[in-house]
C-alpha cells in the first residue's frame, strides 16, 4: 500500500512538473501586419531584428504546413478512383499542386527574410543613444 502510494506520488509530482514546464513555455509573440510594418520602418537594435526574424520563421512554419497539407490533398485525389474518368481531376490536382508549388517558395522567401534580419541583429548596436549614434 505504502509503494503503490509513492508510486503514485512520484507520477503526480512528476505530471505537475511537466504541466508546469509546458505552461511556461511562452507561446511566439503575434505581430499584426501594422506591428510587422512599424518595426520594420524603424527597427536598429538586435532585439528589434530578432522580433521580425521570429516573425518571419513563423510565417516559414506556416507555409510549410500549408505545403504539407496541399500535398496530402494531392494524394487524396490521386488515390480516389472514383475521379480517375472525371474531367475535372487534373484541375484538382494542378490545383493543389500549384499551392505545394507557392507554399514551399513562400516558406523559403520568409526563412530568407528571416536570416537576414538575424544578420541585421547581429550586426546592430545594442543600444541606441539619444542622438541615434
Amino acid at each position: 500500500m505504502k509503494r503503490t502510494f509513492a508510486i503514485l506520488s512520484l507520477v503526480l509530482v512528476m505530471t505537475f512538473a511537466a504541466v508546469a514546464q509546458t505552461a511556461s513555455q511562452a507561446k511566439p509573440e503575434q505581430l499584426t501586419k501594422k506591428q510587422l510594418n512599424t518595426l520594420i520602418a524603424s527597427a536598429k537594435t538586435p532585439a528589434e531584428h530578432n522580433r521580425i526574424a521570429t516573425y518571419y520563421q513563423a510565417k516559414s512554419a506556416d507555409f510549410l504546413a500549408q505545403a504539407k497539407e496541399h500535398e496530402s490533398m494531392v494524394a487524396a485525389y490521386k488515390a480516389n478512383t472514383f475521379l480517375s474518368s472525371d474531367k475535372n481531376r487534373a484541375s484538382t490536382i494542378d490545383h493543389c499542386e500549384y499551392f505545394v508549388t507557392t507554399f514551399n517558395a513562400l516558406a523559403g522567401n520568409s526563412q530568407e527574410l528571416a536570416k537576414l534580419h538575424q544578420r541585421m541583429a547581429s550586426e546592430a548596436p545594442e543600444t541606441m543613444t539619444p542622438t541615434g549614434k
